[in-house]
């Protein structure tokens, strides 16, 4: 059984470059447009992994995630930033507020699935 990964973006393309990228690699995928229905997704299909957005209306990523963290079904669930932030000291940053990793967009297509295998391998390997 494939493994999902749920991707939480406000920008349409970028879920859809994620996600062709994603599929052509055998993982289901499922999306969110923002931090609350990504939250609710989470909740709902208990995801092996999460590729969340910091910067969306509504509920931010950075929100969402400590949302996620609060409830037992989804607190061990790893998210892994993405962001058009790219300044030094941000990866710190995004791992501090508790995510497991970091992925600047735009994105590099073969360093992304890497993040993305890498991550599975280390919390369901």
């Amino acid at each position: 059984m494939a493994e999902t990964i749920l991707i939480v973006d406000d920008n349409a393309m970028n879920r859809k470059l994620f996600r062709v990228l994603l599929e052509k690699s055998g993982y289901e995928v499922v999306e969110a447009e923002d931090g609350k229905e990504g939250f609710d997704l989470a909740k709902k299909v208990i995801p092996s992994l999460i590729l969340m957005d910091i910067q969306m209306p509504g509920m931010d990523g950075i929100t969402a995630l400590k949302a996620i963290r609060e409830m037992d079904a989804t607190r061990e669930i790893p998210v892994i930033a993405l962001t058009s932030y790219a300044m030094q000291g941000d990866r710190e940053r995004f791992l501090a507020e508790g995510f497991v990793d970091y992925i600047s967009k735009p994105i590099d297509g073969k360093l992304f699935l890497a993040t993305v295998r890498n991550t599975l391998a280390q919390y369901h390997g």
